[in-house]
């Protein structure tokens, strides 16, 4: 019978030379070199008052080794963090085997505040400094993500107030039914559970009005409308995704197109992506030249923004929504979509209009005439109006035949304040060779220029994304306020930049 050597696998005591565990051209390796030698951490020194008093301190640059490591290998969690610290060779390379409680580490996190935005500053220094940044094309896109708050706390403080009398309310009579029942038999300990269930609605009623109290006014969107707030995180905001809706953040990258360096990483409470752009391409102004060429898909396509961009002369190709169907290469699209699972399709069905559309009015432009449903004639009141630069025939339903009529539910939005109907017609450009800024964008765009730059923005932008949330498993924000939670993006943005120099050879 063949004889093997035994193998022994009982714990033992090993020397480690823990410098030789950070191999050359590794991520760790480029991390541990890049904050010892290259960042300025003294930002960090001020958060600290222990030079004569008090217990000494974890490094920064301890902590915002393992942290960011940790990012990179896809560990959020600060116990988790605390755990590799402790079991990890490499955590315990770069912490010099000093273990940080979580809780440290967790403070660390979530106070860094604007140092990030500094550190970002500093290695996207080293990046143009290595070549690495071409400033040929910016992309710019997002990715929205969930927050760490509830989507069953969001409202407006209407919502709020009357969510609050009807828990006020439930308390008040199940206190009344319970003194009412007091002279009955019941079962053992039925009173207090009554009690325990009354003083806990009380308790959420009470949390709910504090709440309302500390936030007197509603969050307003960016045309002045009601956004709903959120009691957990009210910088947070509901958001449609393909997954469904969620509570969270937008983080918001611009990527270089040469290798794929984040220039500028924000992140913002709204799942509105048009007013996301100007901020994006505002804060890339100190990294662009009059050449650097913007480009972003149709979620950020606006007529003020691409106004914006053209007065101020830079360079953007933004693509509007009608972009793929003008383009011939795109004709044959639909018959390579996915067809629906009828067994798991939980997308709404298309509604109809609630109310008559200009569609449904018979007009006629060659007599000025116009018949609603009902079969009434309006009034034309006006046949030159200018609206958005397109000229327009409006017409207007008479008293007599609008407050009588039997169809104002179907007809108006707010029939109880509306008395008549307003409908119009428009028949074209006020002046066909004044070109608003969007008709130029277009015309930008669908040129064969246009089409072969703004094809590169897909390959540039998307790879980032799914290197952030596939590698790095990033598909949550763990902290809680816009602060906070663009702290935790641009971190995440770091570490991709930071992985780029690694690749490119940097501290070899």
């Amino acid at each position: 019978m063949a004889r093997y050597k035994h193998i022994d696998t009982s714990p033992r005591f090993i020397a480690v030379d823990l410098e030789r565990q950070l191999l050359p051209g590794s991520f760790e390796h480029a991390l541990d070199h890049l904050i010892d030698h290259e960042l300025d951490l003294s930002g960090f020194d001020a958060r600290y008052r222990n030079d004569r008093t008090g217990a000494s301190a974890y490094p920064p640059a301890l902590l915002l080794k393992v942290v960011l490591f940790a990012y990179s290998q896809g560990i959020v969690s600060s116990r988790g963090i605390e755990r590799a610290c402790r079991e990890h060779i490499t955590f315990i390379a770069l912490s010099g085997d000093s273990a940080p409680h979580y809780t440290t580490i967790a403070a660390f996190v979530s106070g860094l505040g604007d140092d990030i935005a500094k550190l970002f500053a500093q290695v996207l220094y080293l990046c143009d400094r290595q070549g690495l940044i071409g400033r040929e094309m910016f992309a710019i896109d997002g990715v929205k993500l969930p927050a760490n708050a509830s989507k069953a706390r969001s409202g407006t403080r209407a919502d709020f107030e009357r969510q609050a009398a009807k828990l006020e309310a439930a308390a008040k009579d199940m206190l009344a039914r319970h003194r009412q029942n007091d002279a009955l038999p019941t079962e053992a300990g039925l009173d207090q559970k009554a009690r325990q269930r009354i003083e806990r609605l009380e308790r959420d009623a009470e949390q709910l009005r504090g709440w309302l109290a500390a936030n007197p006014k509603d969050r307003k969107g960016a045309k002045g409308s009601i956004r709903k707030s959120n009691r957990t995180d009210n910088e947070s905001a509901k958001m449609a995704t393909s997954k469904g809706v969620i509570q969270g953040y937008t983080g918001v990258a611009a990527v270089d197109d040469r290798h794929q360096i984040i220039v500028e990483a924000q992140a913002h409470g709204t799942g509105s992506e048009q007013e996301l752009l100007l901020p994006v391409v505002e804060a890339t102004a100190v990294h662009r030249t009059d050449q650097t060429l913007i480009t972003a898909d149709a979620g950020y396509h606006s007529e003020a923004n691409i106004s914006f961009l053209a007065e101020q002369e830079i360079p953007a190709l933004i693509a509007d929504n009608g972009m793929r169907k003008r383009d011939e290469r795109f004709k044959e699209q639909d018959k390579y979509k996915q067809l629906p699972d009828p067994l798991y399709d939980k997308a709404h069905p298309k509604k109809g209009a609630r109310h008559y559309r200009p569609g449904d009015f018979d007009y006629d432009p060659e007599a000025g005439t116009c018949i609603c449903p009902a079969g009434k004639s309006l009034y034309r009141n006006g046949s030159n109006c200018h609206h958005n630069g397109y000229l327009a025939v409006k017409f207007q339903g008479a008293l007599r035949d609008c407050v009588p009529c039997d169809q104002r539910a179907n007809c108006l939005r707010t029939p109880e304040k509306t008395k008549t109907r307003q409908v119009c017609f428009f028949r074209g450009k006020a002046d066909p060779q004044v070109l608003s800024a969007s008709d130029r964008m277009r015309q930008a765009i669908d040129s064969e220029r246009g089409r072969q730059l703004y094809g590169g923005r897909f390959a540039t932008v998307e790879p980032v994304f799914g290197n952030l949330r596939h590698n790095k498993r990033l598909n949550r924000f763990t902290l809680r306020g816009r602060k906070k939670v663009d702290g935790q993006w641009k971190l995440f943005c770091l570490v991709h930049n930071i992985e780029k120099l690694a690749h490119h050879g940097y501290g070899q």
